[in-house]
């Protein structure tokens, strides 16, 4: 049995590809002669499903190739149709189409022996399949260089099959927007100045061309332009900004970004950035639903907490490990500041300038909880801005208006809930020490926090609720500005109040292409000065992809 089995194996790989000449060899058979409309719609109608032997038309009945291979499928029910489960039955069957039935019980017949089920096959079943693969040879020697040839071209095929792609993707945005206050906030005392608050059109484009070398790897390449001014300037604090405002810079076309990602193995991955690196992109940051600055919250402050600002547009790379599904960590080094990493002087460069190392531990363990611990430190030459734009001007920058140099320590907790699949529960919360370096001593302990709401679905499927409220970064415990303590910076009219940041949005989606976003975002206390008036901002941003 053993021996029959082995004579049997030596011509099964050959068989396999008479299911792809069949077809072919079937093709050409009906090219031969011309068939009318009406015999080809009375044929159409006749497709059905191999169901046995019988069906098969050109070998016949009395043949005995025929009864042989119907006792084995019938006992081995190894003949189940074409590839797409249907058999022209009342088509010629070639030499090549009846070989296909042939080789579906050998295959059959291995898997048997291969799973160490042999004894179900008999000795006079391998002697018919031998029989039956004699009479085949002449297909059989033919199919084998078809075969080989066929190998060395898949083999080719696996080698090489990947190429360089280039894939485009774009995103637009139209902005309608206008800011309400009274007067413009100031850091401390009373404000005296009027605000002159005009409703405003504008936009913001990006292109981003993702390159792939590999099929795991990829190169990204991003062009920027817009036009869509920061609101700190007509409503006096940062507290009011948009999520995605460019700067008043005529609609200018810049490469904001250039990246490129791959793995080092199948658990990590590594990121670089050569420009534009945003930490927020390379690193989960709890906040799904209100993330993007397309589609996601309408400020600045809600799209998430602010340690995730610490690279500014900077240099540098990001390490992302994930030793299990529970468990994600990441690193990153960045020097800060879009093009600083450029700068050959003394005080600039990749390493003497302004610098952030990053640390993150995620923790998932299911699906509805996501929690991350973070670590940031900072270390800034010139101006500091400890929180990207996001708090008050006395926490940014410790109220420092010269050149300085300064560090942060920055530590924050981050937690996404998902009670059911439509609601998502959000929230963040983080604590920062910094201090300058050079001249006058000062320091200040910043606190601030966040939680949000997303409600998937809410009206119509696809659209979003979204409510967010918090308080952007406050000075705590200070000695700056010239005074000792807290106590007497309150006294000097710093810091002596408290902002609050509330935020409510409607994502609605009309297509998979276009989201529209009405939201109002309210600043109450801004500058956590409480002689300000407070400010509202309402905004309707519709966003384009492609």
């Amino acid at each position: 049995m053993k021996k029959a089995f082995w004579n049997i194996l030596k011509v099964s790989p050959a068989i396999a590809l008479i299911l792809l000449t069949g077809n072919s060899a079937f093709a050409g058979e009906a090219n031969e002669k011309v068939t009318s409309v009406a015999q080809l719609s009375q044929e159409s109608n006749s497709l059905g499903q191999v169901t046995s032997v019988s069906q098969f038309s050109d070998v016949q009945p009395t043949d005995w190739a025929f009864q042989a291979l119907q006792s084995l499928v019938e006992r081995y029910g190894c003949v189940a149709g074409y590839p797409n489960g249907n058999f022209r039955g009342n088509r010629a069957l070639s030499r090549y189409e009846f070989a296909a039935g042939l080789n579906s019980c050998l295959d059959r017949v291995n898997e048997l022996i291969a799973t160490a089920t042999a004894d179900m096959v008999s000795k006079q079943d391998l002697a018919t399949l031998q029989r039956l693969q004699e009479e085949y040879s002449t297909e059989l020697a033919t199919i084998r260089g078809q075969v080989d040839a066929l190998e060395a071209r898949t083999g080719e095929l696996e080698a090489n099959q990947f190429s360089t792609t280039t894939k485009l993707s774009g995103e637009a945005i139209f902005s309608v927007s206008q800011a309400f206050g009274d007067k413009v906030a100031v850091a401390s005392g009373a404000p005296t100045r009027d605000a002159d608050n005009n409703a405003t059109f504008s936009d913001r484009v990006r292109l981003t061309l993702n390159t792939s070398f590999t099929g795991k790897d990829q190169l990204q390449t991003r062009l920027n332009a817009g036009n869509i001014a920061s609101n700190a300037g007509t409503t006096g604090t940062n507290m009011s900004r948009l999520g995605y405002d460019t700067g008043a810079n005529a609609n200018a076309v810049t490469i904001d970004k250039l990246n490129y990602a791959f793995n080092l193995s199948d658990k990590i991955r590594v990121k670089i950035d050569a420009t534009g690196g945003e930490l927020n992109e390379n690193v989960n940051v709890f906040n799904p639903d209100f993330r993007s600055s397309g589609s996601g919250s309408l400020s600045r402050y809600g799209r998430f907490s602010p340690i995730y600002r610490q690279a500014a547009d900077g240099a540098g790379i990001t390490v992302n490990v994930t030793p299990s599904d529970k468990f994600v960590l990441s690193a990153a080094y960045f020097a800060t500041g879009r093009d600083n990493a450029a700068n050959p002087a003394p005080g600039s460069g990749l390493f003497d300038g302004s610098n952030t190392i990053f640390g993150q531990l995620a923790f998932k363990p299911n699906k509805a909880i996501n929690v991350g611990l973070t670590y940031a430190h900072s270390y800034q030459r010139g101006v500091a801005n400890f929180f990207g734009n996001t708090g008050s001007a006395s926490a940014n920058n410790l109220g420092t208006v010269a050149a300085d140099r300064t560090e942060s320590n920055n530590y924050g907790v981050q937690v996404s809930l998902q009670p059911t699949p439509k609601i998502t529960l959000g929230g963040w919360a983080g604590y920062t020490t910094a201090s300058s370096l050079v001249g006058t001593p000062e320091s200040a302990e910043i606190f601030y926090w966040a939680s949000t709401i997303g409600v998937k679905d809410f009206l119509r499927e696809g659209n979003t609720l979204g409510f967010i409220f918090g308080q952007s970064p406050k000075i705590t415990e200070s000695a700056v500005r010239g005074q000792s303590n807290i106590n007497a910076l309150k006294n000097a009219g710093f810091e002596a109040g408290d902002s609050y940041h509330i935020e409510g949005l409607y994502k609605i989606k009309l297509s998979d292409n276009i989201l529209v976003t009405p939201g109002v975002l309210v600043i109450l206390n801004p500058e956590n000065n409480d002689k300000n008036a407070n400010e509202l901002v309402g905004t309707l941003r519709t966003t384009f992809t492609f």
